[in-house]
């Protein structure tokens, strides 16, 4: 049956291994993105360090090396819109996205190639390169001790990540960071010290490196990409029973605004929150540093205990619903972000 198609298709692609998907940098969508990539480099005076590039399984640059990996789901749109899927949010979904991720991990490439966080003024700008780094890390937004660049106040994460930030806020083509960041003067002070390093970098070879050990490239990677998908889910967090009573001040209190008797359409709240996921998950990521990966639990959460509460909205008031509930979850997530629960 022709229906039948596109779910046979992706069954069949999720047992395939990343390996056998015949993936070859050259041959996708992201060769001309490289490209014009390197053209951004050549244009910036970085004539003197070449990256290499790689598929692999996520974003990076493995220690002490100058090569970048780029997530092999980016290779081909079927890959690309399967992710999207199955992990909720991609990291560069558009020519203009992807840039900005190649711009951060050439920060990267330039620190280790050049061995910049051995340097007392970058350790007294971006703190010490050695310090733990920790996956979950709690960002102050809006701070102005820092760039902003990627989503989630990544520059917060760690010295490395601030330091790759910086110059990627200084590389971006017709940036006017001197202008963006005048009343902000450590962040100004960073990007003040990485415009003037680059001056000098851009005069001289880096040193031989010999890196450690790469991460694996696509065609390395032997498991299926249902495996794949498996592991990148993070434990389910225990909700708390309070959430009940903030989708009934939410969806209740819209339907007592409404004119008694009126004859009026109402919408399942639970339809409601499961259309916003896509947009929810960017850009509660983007403004609070809560991952993507513990939004959607969240959501599908709060979206089933809509449905078993037989919470619904009169669709005039749709708008009203999405701002509501939109900042509860914001909410929520600055909670967990701060405090590690979403209702301490």
């Amino acid at each position: 049956m022709p229906g039948l198609e596109p779910a046979f298709h992706e069954s069949k692609l999720l047992t395939t291994p990343i390996r056998e998907l015949g993936l070859n940098l050259a041959d996708t969508q992201l060769a001309p993105i490289v490209a014009e990539f390197e053209d951004e480099l050549r244009r910036a005076g970085l004539t003197r360090l070449r990256p290499t590039f790689y598929l692999a399984g996520e974003w990076g640059v493995p220690f002490p090396s100058t090569s970048i990996a780029i997530p092999f789901y980016l290779a081909r749109p079927d890959l690309t819109a399967l992710h999207a899927e199955y992990a909720g949010h991609v990291e560069g979904i558009h020519k203009a996205d992807i840039l900005r991720y190649l711009r951060h991990e050439m920060g990267h490439v330039v620190n280790y190639a050049y061995r910049l966080y051995e340097q007392e003024e970058w350790v007294k700008l971006f703190g010490v390169f050695t310090q733990p780094y920790r996956e979950e890390y709690r960002p102050e937004p809006f701070s102005r001790r820092f760039v902003r660049h990627l989503p989630g106040w990544y520059a917060q994460k760690h010295p490395d990540e601030d330091w790759a930030e910086t110059f990627a806020v200084w590389m971006t083509p017709g940036a006017r960071w001197r202008q963006d960041y005048a009343s902000w003067p450590e962040a100004l002070a960073k990007l003040e010290y990485c415009d003037r390093i680059l001056a000098d970098l851009n005069e001289r070879d880096p040193p031989a490196l010999t890196p450690d050990e790469e991460e694996e490239e696509a065609d390395e990677l032997a498991v299926p990409l249902e495996n794949y998908y498996r592991h990148q889910d993070m434990p389910p967090e225990e909700m708390p029973p309070g959430l009940d009573g903030a989708l009934r001040a939410i969806f209740e209190d819209l339907g007592d605004l409404e004119v008694k008797g009126a004859d009026v359409a109402h919408r399942s709240a639970s339809v409601l929150i499961r259309d916003l996921e896509g947009e929810l998950l960017a850009n509660v990521y983007r403004w609070t540093g809560h991952f993507p990966e513990r939004t959607r639990p969240l959501l599908r959460y709060l979206a089933q205990r809509a449905d078993q509460l037989g919470q619904v909205y009169p669709v005039t008031r749709e708008r009203e619903a999405i701002v509501a509930f939109t900042t509860v979850v914001t909410a929520l997530a600055m909670n967990y972000v701060h405090r590690g629960s979403y209702i301490p």
